[in-house]
């Protein structure tokens, strides 16, 4: 190859680089690329500290086009709020925190400020910004707020939301209100085995029992490692209890 063949080559070479990085870099712009390198490039501990985008992108696809709102508890530096407005280019995103955050509101981000487990704050939250069709509980980990915010927020999640709870190994931390007692009932844990049974309620046999709304409207709860995915639903697919005759 001669000299000057090989430097058109270099050039050819350093210019399909070039036109590589600016496709990644629109990809990025328009929120057209993969979660886990939007999450890498605002730096949210959702990717690295944890593996949590793979199942955010997977239980969250169908919202990528959608206008919806979704709320997230904890604001932290905003990393994860900016990466929610990059990779839904449609969506409001609303954050929440005990500390005072506003510094990170923008553009389809809103930011506010109080304790998570307020139920009067969090529902003044949802009539200003809409009913959430997403909701993140990222926010103090502590089991008793997990469970309180759930209380309030998930009856008032959209009827085909997901709702979705981090960093739950604090279940088992007693300085987080967890319990070193995996049986313990006050935990965030005892709350999504709670939810697993109720989401069979339509095959218990005791006649007394009546279904409770989240009974009725949790349709799927996926546990991952130190996360769990709520969907909710109509939970009334009917019991398969006249089969057990078949059995005696």
């Amino acid at each position: 190859m001669t000299v000057r063949g090989l430097a058109g080559r270099v050039v050819g070479e350093t210019r399909l680089r070039q036109a590589a990085e600016a496709v990644r870099t629109a990809r990025t712009a328009f929120g057209l690329s993969g979660l886990t390198h939007v999450a890498t490039v605002y730096g949210t501990d959702k990717v690295g500290d944890h593996h949590y985008t793979p199942h955010y992108a997977r239980h969250l696809a169908r919202f990528r086009r959608r206008r919806f709102t979704l709320l997230e508890i904890g604001v932290f530096e905003g990393a994860s709020l900016r990466t929610w407005r990059r990779y839904f280019p449609r969506a409001q995103i609303v954050g929440l925190d005990i500390e005072d955050k506003r510094v990170h509101a923008g553009r389809r981000i809103s930011v506010y400020q109080g304790d998570q487990s307020d139920a009067a704050l969090l529902e003044r939250i949802v009539r200003e910004t809409g009913r959430p069709d997403v909701v993140i509980d990222d926010g103090s980990h502590h089991s008793d707020h997990v469970r309180a915010t759930f209380a309030t927020l998930f009856p008032l999640l959209a009827d085909d939301g997901v709702y979705v709870i981090e960093d739950t190994q604090t279940s088992y931390w007693p300085t987080f209100n967890g319990s070193l007692d995996r049986h313990d009932t006050t935990t965030t844990m005892a709350l999504v085995k709670d939810l697993l049974d109720g989401l069979n309620h339509e095959e218990f046999l005791d006649e007394d029992y009546r279904p409770s709304d989240l009974d009725r409207t949790v349709v799927a709860v996926h546990a991952y490692h130190n996360l769990v995915v709520i969907e909710k639903g109509r939970n009334c697919e009917g019991s398969n209890k006249s089969r057990l005759r078949d059995y005696l």
